[in-house]
């Protein structure tokens, strides 16, 4: 069908698909751009319920139900995924805490203030004695140096392909579990592999977006101008 010297398709206005360089990831907020690939799977217990007087199930009673996935990223010259996490804090113990990693440039004399300065936050008013008495005197929010010890996030993945469809999906209250890595002679990158559970899951659903068609007249850009 013509119109103002255009070829609209019925089937492309109808059947949109997505590819992995279509999608952007964000986690908690921010591009997490290093990413190269995130799945999941659900499951859930499903037990049959017999009687006597019959081999086959009666019914099946619905239990409880499990999303768990993985996402694979790459990494540069640092742990991309602590990087991205580096301004979300947890609570740790003094004695956990690893100046090293956490300030490489300090002198690391004291690995609490190093922390706690490099996020903005100083030591409660009060003694020293009043601080180490009290029940939370030992602590302290800290960066993450595992990746288990990041805090749960939620992972959104936003689709755009180049006839304007445009898809979200949201990965919600993600904990991560596992973390790995290897290198070898044969790999030309550096890859890192994370298995995490979710609490929840909002499954792609397609989303209104406003450069559809953006040879329609109806679309106009922030100058006022019809687009041609």
């Amino acid at each position: 069908m013509a119109q103002s010297g255009k070829i609209v398709s019925e089937f492309a206005r109808s059947y949109n698909s997505m590819s992995g360089a279509d999608i952007k990831a964000v986690f908690n907020g921010k591009v997490f751009g290093e990413l190269q690939a995130i799945s999941y799977a659900i499951t859930r217990e499903k037990a049959p319920i017999y009687t006597m007087g019959s081999p086959d199930p009666r019914s099946y009673s619905r239990n409880k139900r499990g999303i768990a996935g993985s996402f694979v990223w790459i990494n540069y010259n640092e742990h991309s995924l602590l990087k991205h996490f580096s301004e979300s804090l947890f609570i740790s113990d003094t004695d956990d805490i690893r100046p090293d990693w956490i300030d490489p440039n300090g002198d690391n004399t004291d690995a609490l203030v190093s922390t706690l300065s490099t996020v903005g936050i100083t030591r409660p008013i009060g003694s020293e004695s009043e601080i180490d008495s009290s029940v939370f005197g030992d602590q302290v929010p800290s960066r993450p140096w595992y990746a288990d010890q990041v805090p749960p996030f939620d992972v959104v993945l936003v689709a755009n392909n180049e006839y304007g469809a445009s898809a979200k999906m949201r990965l919600i209250g993600i904990e991560i579990l596992n973390d790995g890595l290897g290198v070898s002679i044969d790999d030309s990158v550096i890859e890192s592999q994370s298995t995490f559970v979710a609490r929840s899951i909002l499954p792609f659903q397609a989303v209104a977006n406003p450069f559809r068609d953006p040879f329609s007249e109806d679309i106009r850009n922030p100058n006022g101008v019809a687009r041609q």
